[in-house]
């Protein structure tokens, strides 16, 4: 397993990240960079993060009886070099590609992940919005797969710390593009405010931690273009700042949508298990018909 120092260290990074969240205010304010920040806005994250130390600290118990019933059962041991490490990290970043995917693509796991979404703006406070119910949407059987290989638990755990420590930086207006090996690469600010827009070409795109090349190989890499500048936010925005209902609101849309009357099971479930936007009388509008609509008034 990993020497303890490692995730001491990324602790230590996280708290130095944090502190670039005032400097970015202050150069904004002073008109040095872009970056747009609202109050209420910028303290809804931080309550919304608040919670979501305290619900992923009381369930990671999850994750870790996950992985290591796997591990207990591994085909063979891994040891922690920099070499096994590197692929462990890539391999992490392979799996973050689909949970986030995943969680675009269906309304349960979305009604986690929507919370992270769910600001109108796109500074660095917005890394705060993080999910209160992760540990039980069911994807963090993602995981597993790492452990049952090989890989230590803990080594899995310091893989997923650092892709979202790289994650932290990219989400800012105040850099504009790198240059294009690096945006070919690697997820940039550019590449990530793609993937917080709301703007129907947008949708559902950019889903990659740190490697680019996951959207190319699977057909969802889309650029940032000039003439079309990114809304952030919700398809429909929530139009509050009530911590609680940032982050609970989707499950509380989905049980008014299963409880009602003269549906069918199939039906119920599509309101569990589909889209986000399904509907089973088409009243609604998903990222393929958002689009649709986009293209025809073109």
């Amino acid at each position: 397993m990993p020497d303890p120092f490692f995730m001491q260290a990324t602790t230590i990074v996280q708290v130095f990240f944090l502190l670039l969240i005032p400097a970015e205010i202050l150069l904004a304010s002073a008109s040095w960079i872009r970056a747009e920040y609202e109050t209420y806005d910028t303290l809804a994250n931080v309550v919304v993060s608040m919670g979501s130390v305290f619900f992923y600290g009381s369930l990671n118990w999850v994750f870790f009886g996950a992985v290591t019933f796997a591990f207990a059962h591994r085909i063979t041991d891994v040891p922690f070099t920099v070499g096994t490490f590197l692929l462990a990290f890539i391999l992490e970043d392979l799996r973050y590609y689909w949970w986030h995917r995943i969680s675009h693509r269906s309304r349960w796991f979305w009604a986690s992940h929507v919370i992270h979404h769910s600001s109108q703006h796109f500074n660095l406070s917005t890394n705060l919005r993080q999910s209160w119910t992760s540990q039980f949407s069911g994807l963090i059987l993602l995981n597993v797969p790492l452990a049952y290989i090989g890989f230590h638990p803990a080594t899995i755990a310091l893989a997923f710390a650092v892709n979202l420590l790289y994650q932290f930086w990219i989400h800012t207006e105040a850099i504009d593009r790198l240059p294009g090996w690096f945006e070919w690469f690697l997820n940039t600010p550019s590449h990530h405010r793609v993937h917080h827009a709301n703007n129907p070409r947008y949708l559902d795109s950019n889903y990659a931690g740190v490697f680019m090349m996951w959207d190319r190989m699977f057909g969802t890499f889309v650029p940032e273009q000039r003439d079309l500048p990114p809304r952030y936010g919700l398809v429909k925005n929530l139009a509050t700042f009530n911590p609680v209902r940032i982050a609970l609101h989707e499950y509380i849309g989905i049980a008014r949508d299963i409880v009602r009357g003269r549906l069918t099971l199939r039906q119920r479930l599509g309101y569990l298990f589909g889209p986000p936007g399904w509907s089973h009388d088409g009243s609604r509008a998903t990222t393929e018909t958002l689009r649709a609509q986009e293209l025809a008034r073109r």
